[in-house]
């Protein structure tokens, strides 16, 4: 078992502060077979974007790489654990790596104790496989992966395979020792106060990095300060980092924001208008990368294009043939793209890509 105290201090210190930590996409090649070359470029660019960490085996690195058939979980973790020890440490960094758990339990430690065997620091645990289990079966199952690392928790919008989960919940989970960390996602303002609120009345405000998930409102999450009243008086929280499919493409330019929004928090300075209307760009670029007009049929493939017109990745391909492009969504992310180029980290790339993709 690893616990957060055996983690590199400076480590736990920079996720409790807030980082930018980019979704891993998957890189194939026009057969549909893993491209290394390209997967390492990618896990490179993240780095040298000043990236905190990594979530590698998440949703925007495809479920479909737990198919026995394809057997890509552990090559493709693997790898990246390798590149960000060897990569990370010529440029001096060392990054969080977050593995996704997914299964019922017996699946989920499985996956867990492989994490831990491959240099992975914590564990983020989907609940997706139990959608029509008690309250009480997700806790114990929690807190079984809890034993055996550190683990984030995710709260998954209902509209991409997550469920509702009541405050209740939230509240007990907060009481698990060993939890790291909290990504909220349900894309919904009432859902996300509820787990803020729960780590608030559990005492562990600060203790628990809150990182957003919700693409819809990634700037005013990040910019929010929670004044949650409990027993205990008034707790201050924050949503202090992201862990975003958005991350993984034009990562530069979310790490310059990132930086940004840490620096007004700390001066206690007023929010510029300007940052609203950031917000508002965001999003909207979100919506063309994650095709919500779709309703995120091309969430996999916006992102792969993006990366594809940097030359980061070959083509678009993803492990089900049926996950494409929407009609409509290139053009989309045309728009985007001239709408707002300073979110844009083109020219980041085009100055790194030979070096990243080298061997």
């Amino acid at each position: 078992m690893t616990r957060i105290a055996d983690l590199p201090p400076d480590l736990v210190e920079r996720a409790r502060k807030g980082m930018v930590i980019p979704a891993h996409p998957l890189a194939l090649d026009s057969h549909r077979h893993f491209d290394e070359r390209h997967q390492r470029a990618l896990t490179r660019y993240y780095i040298d974007s000043g990236a905190g960490g990594l979530a590698v085996g998440v949703h925007t690195t495809q479920f479909e790489i737990r198919d026995p058939k394809v057997g890509l979980f552990g090559p493709v973790l693997e790898l990246a654990s390798e590149t960000l020890d060897d990569y990370g440490a010529k440029r001096g960094r060392e990054l969080l790596k977050v593995a996704g758990i997914c299964g019922k339990t017996q699946q989920a430690a499985r996956e867990a104790a492989f994490a831990l065997a491959a240099g992975y620091h914590c564990g983020m645990v989907s609940l997706s496989a139990f959608a029509e289990s008690p309250i009480e079966e997700m806790l114990d199952h929690c807190h079984e992966i809890a034993s055996i690392l550190p683990i984030f928790g995710f709260y998954l919008q209902p509209a991409v395979g997550g469920r509702v989960l009541p405050h209740s919940f939230w509240r007990e989970f907060a009481e698990i020792e060993n939890v790291l960390a909290i990504k909220i996602a349900p894309f919904n303002r009432y859902q996300t106060l509820d787990v803020v609120r729960a780590v608030c009345e559990a005492g562990r405000a600060g203790e628990i990095a809150l990182y957003t998930g919700n693409d819809d409102n990634i700037v005013i999450d990040l910019l929010t300060e929670y004044r949650i009243r409990t027993s205990a008086g008034v707790s201050a929280a924050r949503i202090v980092g992201g862990l975003l499919g958005h991350w993984a493409v034009w990562t530069r330019g979310a790490v310059e924001m990132l930086e940004s929004i840490h620096s007004l928090r700390d001066q206690g300075a007023d929010i510029p208008a300007s940052m609203l209307s950031l917000a508002v760009e965001v999003t909207d670029s979100n919506s063309a990368f994650f095709d919500s007009a779709n309703r995120f049929a091309g969430c996999i493939a916006g992102i792969h294009e993006v990366l594809r017109r940097q030359g980061l990745l070959e083509g678009t391909w993803c492990l089900n043939p049926k996950e494409t492009l929407s009609p409509g969504q290139s053009a989309e992310i045309d728009r985007v793209y001239r709408a707002y180029p300073r979110l844009a980290d083109d020219a980041f790339v085009k100055s790194h890509l030979d070096e990243w993709l080298s061997d």
